[in-house]
């Protein structure tokens, strides 16, 4: 049955990673030490998962608890975490799950030769034992399938239309808040291409039949969907009044998402794992690091 299991997620992993950038999988299940999935891409180095320079050789690869180290961005100090909205999205759903990591804000210079060799240096970056993933939605997804208290996937018509209602947020938002200067013609532009996807969240909130303040279905269960938009709208509340000065008002124009953020920052997740603070996030977005 467990078996069963790790070949299945592998086979998502496998899909996912196809669809980005590999040409090839091959999972295999021993009887001694059942692994995820060896990936065999036959051209593409930032998708070989081979176990490639990797410090420490451990036994015992299973998907338990524990062993668990997450690489993320720094902050200015190259020492305190960082504000970047991908790697805070995994630490949420950790946290979600009760699960112990070891938190490692990492510069470019101190970046492990495994890291860089084997998987391009990218980060957010969560090492397990001698497995390693380094997309912030495949390791959501891994952490789901083996870590299932509490189960934060949602498949079907209502998640569709919640990824629906957020699909370009981010990328309207981040040509936005990078812009400069703020008040142009290119500016203005980029400010009603957000709105227009703020608009498109505020029509979902606002769908008759929701009973609770989160994304999926009718807003009950607290979702991955809503780790990984929580820190990116701490990023766009912030820069919008310290980098753009205040251009839009969301409490009185889209008072629907106001309250969703207001509900996901209370979230005793995001609590827990945004130490960085709104200096951080300006250093961050004004340095495009």
């Amino acid at each position: 049955m467990r078996a069963s299991r790790y070949r299945y997620f592998g086979f998502l992993l496998g899909l996912n990673f196809q669809i980005k950038t590999c040409k090839a999988f091959i999972f295999t299940v021993t009887d001694h030490n059942r692994k995820i999935g060896r990936i065999m891409a036959s051209s593409s180095a930032p998708c070989n998962m081979a176990r490639r320079g990797l410090e420490k050789l451990e036994e015992g690869a299973s998907p338990l608890p524990g062993g668990m180290a997450l690489y993320v961005k720094p902050a200015q100090d190259g020492k305190s975490v960082g504000d970047c909205p991908f790697a805070h999205f995994v630490r949420m759903v950790l946290h979600e799950k009760g699960l112990e990591y070891e938190l490692l804000p990492t510069t470019q210079e101190n970046k492990p030769n495994w890291l860089l060799e084997g998987y391009g240096g990218k980060m957010p970056a969560l090492r397990h034992r001698r497995e390693c993933y380094v997309d912030s939605d495949v390791i959501a997804q891994y952490l789901d399938f083996f870590f299932q208290e509490p189960k934060m996937s949602i498949i079907g018509k209502e998640a569709t239309q919640a990824s629906a209602a957020v699909d370009g947020f981010f990328p309207a938002m981040a040509k936005f808040l990078k812009h400069s200067p703020n008040g142009d013609e290119e500016d203005k532009e980029k400010q009603a291409a957000l709105e227009e996807k703020l608009q498109i969240l505020e029509e979902h909130l606002c769908q008759s039949g929701r009973t609770g303040p989160y994304l999926v279905g009718d807003g009950e269960q607290f979702a991955l969907l809503d780790c990984s938009m929580a820190p990116k709208l701490y990023a766009m509340d912030i820069c919008l009044e310290k980098i753009k000065d205040n251009p839009i008002d969301l409490k009185g124009k889209y008072p629907a998402v106001r309250k969703y953020m207001d509900a996901v920052f209370a979230r005793q997740s995001f609590q827990d794992t945004v130490e960085y603070g709104p200096e951080t996030v300006v250093w961050g977005w004004t340095s495009y690091h």
